[in-house]
Formats: C-alpha cells, sequence, structure tokens
C-alpha cells in the first residue's frame, strides 16, 4: 500500500514556474514508476508526464514537452514535477500516481494523490 500526498501547487502568472512534490508513505517507493495527470474543469483526465522507478526514464505529453521536467528522490521517497514557462492552458488539479501497470493497450496506476491546484493568471 503507498500514500501518495502532493504539494507545491498555487497560484502563478503565466511564464511564471511551480514545482510540484509528491511524497510516498512506504518503503517501496523505488519500486515503483511514477506519472502525473491533471484534471481541468470540463476535461478529460491528461497525462502530463512519467518516471520509471529509476528515474532513468521519462516520458512527457507533448503539450509540456520542453517545460515540464519529471524527477525522482528514491531517498526522499518523493517525485518531482518542475514547471516552466506555464501558459494559461496549464491551469488544473495535478496529480500523481504510482505503480504504473499495463493491462492490454490500457495504462493505469494502482495509487493515486488527492491532487494540488495550480492555477495561472495571465
Amino acid at each position: 500500500q503507498v500514500q501518495l500526498a502532493e504539494s507545491g501547487g498555487g497560484l502563478v502568472q503565466a511564464g511564471g514556474s511551480l514545482r510540484l512534490s509528491c511524497a510516498a508513505s512506504g518503503r517501496t517507493f523505488s519500486s515503483y514508476a511514477m506519472g502525473w495527470f491533471r484534471l481541468a474543469p470540463g476535461k478529460e483526465r491528461e497525462f502530463v508526464a512519467r518516471i520509471s522507478r529509476s528515474g532513468s526514464v521519462t516520458v512527457y505529453a507533448e503539450s509540456v514537452k520542453g517545460r515540464f521536467t519529471v524527477s525522482r528522490d528514491n531517498a526522499k521517497n518523493t517525485a518531482y514535477l518542475q514547471m516552466n514557462s506555464l501558459k494559461p492552458e496549464d491551469p488544473a488539479v495535478y496529480y500523481c500516481a504510482a505503480d504504473r501497470v499495463i493491462r492490454g493497450n490500457t495504462e493505469e496506476y494502482n495509487y493515486w494523490g488527492q491532487g494540488t491546484q495550480v492555477t495561472v493568471s495571465s
């Protein structure tokens, strides 16, 4: 069982930066691939980025590539999402997720945090 807690959201001007953190409980954090997703009002949940267990492999959505960076510190049981050059289309509740599994053609995660709100003012 893993519990996830996001932090670091807030209000930032367009073009600004925020760093989200995802703190995980338990001693098996390093055994889980981690993902970041976002959910904006009226839209479907959107994949943002993911990182492998060791941190050596990262994948990004096209919409954030070059602006966001996902990382992790397994010694601190924490994953991060550094968001730079924030745009008016980036506001959403951002969620971290752990334990990525592939079922058929679908990617799923077994554990989710409660989310943290990111707001961008123009």
